[in-house]
């Protein structure tokens, strides 16, 4: 680079407050460099010496310059017309994680990878991806499973339809969401809706264009509120496995079973979202499943086992959902009591629904009532034909 001998300006134009363009402006003239009896790249000045002196006079001036010039850069705003991401879904390649199932492994046939997903809201998604041998995403349809109350991507009904099916044709991507394993009873049912969203959206950018949502247990109310206030075009259908009714009754009625308690958590969950505290766990604990108690939050209570403010009911959700469904049962299911389906089944066969077709399969088991029959335990096969062909009379 050659500079003229006499006097160098250096102009500036900045897109800036009024404020910082003052001060540069101010800057500029007092930076008139005259430069004499010098060679800069062989090129000799005529004007009369700089001394040192000036010299160092000078030097603070640049670099003022130069640190409002970098100022004013970094708080610009964009050109006009450039986008700006607010918020973004992503997800990447994962290791296996340490502890899963003897059997979470693939079918010949069939491929078992592992995904980290980021939500809109930065929550992050532990992921199973089941993937056919030479099927092409554009030819499959996806199955996008939710587990149920505290469990994980490896939940046995998940996994074994996962498995079985992936060998043919079919892909599934099974999620952890925010509530998997020790965040049990803490989320807030509005907010899982943001970890179906994720899979789904990681679905189709996998190239999946054939979704079918399958939930189990707490996962299908979830399931239900996503497929009913997401219309996307790219969801097929909907697998309903081991699914309430009307959980915040269920709760008040059958699993809490005693008004002054749930009245007590009810107060406790309002005075706790009043006082900003919605995430934190309540004082007292929740009677649960099989007699146990639990900790639990108020936004859990309040979004899900609240007669007044839960929004996990069932009979709501279900006659939105413009889609197929289909509802399975194990006849020995302790959890999920026998009238609780039918619930579903009147509700989306009521008058108005959108619904277009729904079945109902009990998966036949002559054991007694258990939590195990809840989970479809040593009796998976029969689930495992029952949606097969449920999906075959979908054309999926």
């Amino acid at each position: 680079m050659k500079l003229r001998p006499d006097s160098l300006s250096l102009r500036l134009a900045l897109v800036t407050g009024a404020k910082l363009h003052g001060v540069i402006a101010g800057l500029v003239p007092a930076i008139s460099i005259r430069m004499a009896r010098c060679q800069i790249i062989g090129m000799a000045g005529t004007s009369p010496a700089m001394t040192r002196w000036e010299l160092l006079r000078v030097l603070p001036l640049l670099l003022a310059l130069f640190l409002l010039v970098t100022a004013a850069a970094s708080f610009a705003p964009p050109p006009a017309g450039a986008a700006q991401v607010a918020a973004s879904i992503e997800f990447d390649a994962a290791p296996r994680p340490a502890v899963l199932p003897e059997d979470m492994q693939p079918l010949p046939g069939a491929s078992l990878k592992f995904l980290a997903i980021k939500a809109i809201d930065g929550s992050k998604i532990d992921a199973a991806l089941w993937q056919p041998d030479n099927v092409p995403p554009s030819r499959a349809t996806m199955i996008v499973q939710v587990h149920g109350s505290g469990s994980n991507l490896a939940e046995l009904p998940l996994r074994a339809v996962a498995r079985a099916l992936s060998p043919k044709g079919y892909a599934a991507l099974s999620i952890s969401t925010r509530q998997h394993d020790e965040y049990i009873n803490t989320d807030n049912f509005f907010d899982v809706r943001k970890d179906i969203e994720a899979a789904v959206a990681t679905a189709k950018a996998l190239g999946y264009t054939s979704i079918v949502l399958e939930g189990h247990s707490l996962g299908t109310i979830q399931v239900e509120y996503y497929a009913a206030t997401n219309w996307d075009a790219a969801i097929k259908a909907v697998i309903l496995t081991g699914p309430f009714g009307k959980l915040p009754w269920k709760s008040r009625n059958i699993i809490i079973q005693n008004e002054d308690i749930y009245k007590k958590l009810a107060a406790a969950a309002r005075n706790a979202l009043t006082a900003g505290k919605a995430a934190d766990t309540l004082p007292m604990r929740m009677p649960y499943l099989g007699g146990r108690q639990t900790a639990v939050t108020a936004q859990h209570f309040l979004t899900y086992r609240d007669e007044p403010a839960s929004a996990a009911d069932g009979t709501y959700w279900i006659p939105r959902i413009p889609l197929p469904i289909l509802l399975l049962r194990d006849e020995a299911d302790g959890i999920v009591l026998p009238f609780e389906p039918h619930m579903l089944l009147s509700a989306a066969q009521a008058d108005g629904s959108l619904v277009p077709s729904i079945t109902y399969v009990v998966v036949p088991d002559q054991r007694p009532p258990s939590a195990a029959g809840h989970t479809f335990t040593d009796n998976t096969q029969p689930l495992i034909d029952a949606i097969s062909a449920w999906l075959a009379e979908q054309h999926l």
